[in-house]
């Protein structure tokens, strides 16, 4: 893998929906258009695409965090609440976590979860853009977001608002589809992208067209060296990845110091 330059990934990120170069004042009307249609169906599709590995990975993310009671974590992207619920079991409600998602559907399914589960007062729903975060400086102890980065305009301006965000010592993790260690793999990693999955996306959700936009947006996303200068340029610290099933997803770690 070669590093790109950051500032030249962040802006072809901002110019492309998928394959699709767009302007990128209308990138995210698309992208809340595809979550809107998926919501309903979206932890299900998780479930299928990944044959139940992003459970794994999601609780690898949580592993890489080591949470402790009392803290304030911010979910970005996290509508579902996949990851503030596993967050919460694991400390025994002993949190708080803020949830910000740009989708209204999205945090809906989210918060009917959560009731759900018996989780309320810990939780914090706001539908929001992760460019533009209404959060103080300096106010959470930890941010993660799963499966969601790529999925946003500018990328360089919402790491530059973790970071605004973050307490000084504060940790930001980020899990994301990435590239293949496996050379390969990749025919037959494309030949599942292209055609399984929106295969399975039109016969589960009646959608093919939203999951042709996840295998052309994960295409989009730079590897793991660009995006980890990415995420120095916003001022971030002490970065790291790690990858996930032979870099099919990859988890950055960072830190404001």
């Amino acid at each position: 893998m070669s590093e790109q330059d950051p500032a030249s990934a962040a802006a072809r990120l901002a110019a492309s929906f998928g394959f699709e170069p767009v302007d990128p004042a209308e990138k995210a009307p698309k992208v809340r258009g595809v979550f809107e249609r998926v919501a309903s169906r979206y932890d299900l599709m998780n479930d299928l695409m990944s044959a139940g590995v992003h459970r794994l990975w999601k609780e690898a993310l949580v592993d890489w965090l080591m949470p402790r009671p009392g803290m304030h974590l911010l979910d970005l992207a996290g509508g579902t609440g996949d990851v503030a619920l596993r967050l919460l079991a694991r400390l025994d409600g002993r949190a708080r976590v803020t949830i910000v998602d740009a989708n209204p559907a999205m945090v809906a399914v989210g918060r009917d979860r959560a009731l759900d589960a018996g989780w309320l007062a810990e939780l914090d729903w706001v539908v929001g853009d992760a460019e533009r975060l209404h959060l103080p400086d300096r106010s959470v102890e930890a941010c993660t977001i799963a499966f969601g980065i790529r999925n946003v305009t500018h990328v360089d301006r919402a790491l530059a608002e973790v970071r605004r965000v973050l307490v000084p010592g504060g940790r930001f993790l980020c899990l994301e589809f990435s590239k293949l260690a496996l050379p390969l793999l990749e025919p037959l990693y494309d030949l599942y992208s292209f055609t399984v999955l929106p295969a399975l996306g039109a016969l589960v959700a009646g959608d093919a067209a939203s999951y042709r936009y996840l295998a052309e947006s994960i295409r989009r996303f730079p590897d793991q060296p660009t995006f980890a200068a990415l995420i120095e340029a916003a001022g971030l610290e002490r970065v790291r990845w790690r990858n996930l099933s032979g870099g099919i997803a990859a988890i950055h770690s960072a830190w404001r110091l």
